[in-house]
Protein backbone atom coordinates (compact mmCIF):
# COMPACT_ATOMS: atom_id res chain seq x y z
CA UNK A 1 0.00 0.00 0.00
CA UNK A 2 1.33 3.63 -0.92
CA UNK A 3 2.07 6.42 1.35
CA UNK A 4 -1.00 8.38 0.02
CA UNK A 5 -3.29 5.62 0.41
CA UNK A 6 -2.14 5.07 3.93
CA UNK A 7 -2.25 8.58 4.77
CA UNK A 8 -5.76 8.75 3.12
CA UNK A 9 -6.76 5.71 5.42
CA UNK A 10 -5.72 6.84 8.42
CA UNK A 11 -7.33 10.49 8.30
CA UNK A 12 -10.21 9.14 7.30
CA UNK A 13 -10.76 6.52 10.31
CA UNK A 14 -9.58 9.56 12.93
CA UNK A 15 -12.42 11.66 10.94
CA UNK A 16 -15.29 8.91 11.06
CA UNK A 17 -14.26 7.65 15.15
CA UNK A 18 -15.28 11.49 16.11
CA UNK A 19 -18.07 12.42 13.89
CA UNK A 20 -20.42 14.78 15.59
CA UNK A 21 -23.46 16.49 13.48
CA UNK A 22 -26.73 18.11 14.16
CA UNK A 23 -29.65 16.00 13.03
CA UNK A 24 -33.18 17.07 13.09
CA UNK A 25 -34.37 13.89 15.49
CA UNK A 26 -37.49 12.04 15.33
CA UNK A 27 -38.96 8.71 16.97
CA UNK A 28 -41.36 5.85 16.38
CA UNK A 29 -43.18 3.37 18.40
CA UNK A 30 -46.38 1.50 18.87
CA UNK A 31 -47.01 0.91 15.37
CA UNK A 32 -43.40 -0.83 14.60
CA UNK A 33 -43.16 -2.59 18.22
CA UNK A 34 -43.07 -6.65 17.61
CA UNK A 35 -42.06 -6.66 13.97
CA UNK A 36 -38.23 -6.93 12.21
CA UNK A 37 -36.32 -3.83 11.67
CA UNK A 38 -33.80 -3.92 8.49
CA UNK A 39 -31.16 -5.64 10.63
CA UNK A 40 -32.87 -8.52 11.51
CA UNK A 41 -33.87 -7.91 15.05
CA UNK A 42 -37.11 -6.94 16.43
CA UNK A 43 -37.94 -3.94 17.42
CA UNK A 44 -38.57 -3.31 21.39
CA UNK A 45 -39.82 0.30 21.04
CA UNK A 46 -38.76 0.08 25.00
CA UNK A 47 -35.00 -0.78 24.15
CA UNK A 48 -32.22 2.05 23.32
CA UNK A 49 -31.92 1.73 19.78
CA UNK A 50 -32.46 4.12 16.83
CA UNK A 51 -33.10 4.05 13.23
CA UNK A 52 -30.29 6.16 10.70
CA UNK A 53 -30.09 5.73 7.01
CA UNK A 54 -26.84 4.64 6.50
CA UNK A 55 -24.33 4.09 9.51
CA UNK A 56 -23.56 0.66 9.96
CA UNK A 57 -25.86 -2.01 12.08
CA UNK A 58 -24.78 -1.78 15.54
CA UNK A 59 -23.04 1.49 15.58
CA UNK A 60 -23.62 3.17 18.90
CA UNK A 61 -24.04 7.09 18.92
CA UNK A 62 -24.58 9.23 21.21
CA UNK A 63 -27.63 11.45 20.91
CA UNK A 64 -27.94 14.82 22.89
CA UNK A 65 -31.05 16.80 22.64
CA UNK A 66 -29.94 20.59 21.78
CA UNK A 67 -32.20 22.33 23.67
CA UNK A 68 -32.06 20.24 27.29
CA UNK A 69 -28.82 19.10 26.65
CA UNK A 70 -29.80 15.56 28.15
CA UNK A 71 -28.29 12.47 26.24
CA UNK A 72 -28.72 8.92 25.87
CA UNK A 73 -26.11 6.41 24.21
CA UNK A 74 -28.50 3.87 21.14
CA UNK A 75 -27.43 1.36 18.85
CA UNK A 76 -28.19 1.04 15.03
CA UNK A 77 -30.32 -1.45 14.39
CA UNK A 78 -32.91 0.12 11.39
CA UNK A 79 -33.08 2.05 8.60
CA UNK A 80 -34.72 5.30 8.87
CA UNK A 81 -36.00 7.89 9.03
CA UNK A 82 -38.05 7.83 5.60
CA UNK A 83 -39.64 11.64 6.48
CA UNK A 84 -37.57 14.69 4.37
CA UNK A 85 -35.41 16.09 6.71
CA UNK A 86 -35.11 13.60 9.42
CA UNK A 87 -31.63 12.10 9.87
CA UNK A 88 -32.29 9.63 13.24
CA UNK A 89 -35.63 8.17 14.54
CA UNK A 90 -35.11 7.36 17.97
CA UNK A 91 -37.30 4.23 20.21
CA UNK A 92 -40.09 5.81 22.23
CA UNK A 93 -37.94 5.38 25.24
CA UNK A 94 -34.78 6.75 24.03
CA UNK A 95 -37.06 9.83 22.83
CA UNK A 96 -38.41 10.13 25.98
CA UNK A 97 -35.38 9.66 27.77
CA UNK A 98 -33.55 13.13 26.20
CA UNK A 99 -37.28 14.84 26.39
CA UNK A 100 -37.51 14.83 21.77
CA UNK A 101 -40.76 13.90 20.21
CA UNK A 102 -39.40 15.94 17.22
CA UNK A 103 -36.34 17.68 18.02
CA UNK A 104 -32.88 19.07 16.75
CA UNK A 105 -29.87 17.02 18.44
CA UNK A 106 -26.39 16.30 18.23
CA UNK A 107 -24.94 13.18 17.28
CA UNK A 108 -21.33 11.69 18.11
CA UNK A 109 -20.70 8.41 16.80
CA UNK A 110 -18.99 6.05 19.57
CA UNK A 111 -18.37 3.15 17.90
CA UNK A 112 -18.63 1.35 14.74
CA UNK A 113 -21.18 -1.39 14.03
CA UNK A 114 -20.02 -4.16 11.64
CA UNK A 115 -23.45 -4.17 9.27
CA UNK A 116 -24.19 -7.53 9.92
CA UNK A 117 -28.25 -8.24 9.69
CA UNK A 118 -28.60 -10.56 12.12
CA UNK A 119 -31.81 -13.02 12.50
CA UNK A 120 -33.21 -13.02 16.17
Amino acid sequence: MSYLIKSLVVTLSLLLSTTVFAANTSYYGNKFHGKRTASGSIFNMHAMTAAHKTLPFGTKVEVTNKKTKQSVIVKITDRGPFTPGRVLDLSKAAAGKINCSLCTTSMEILSYGDGKYRKE
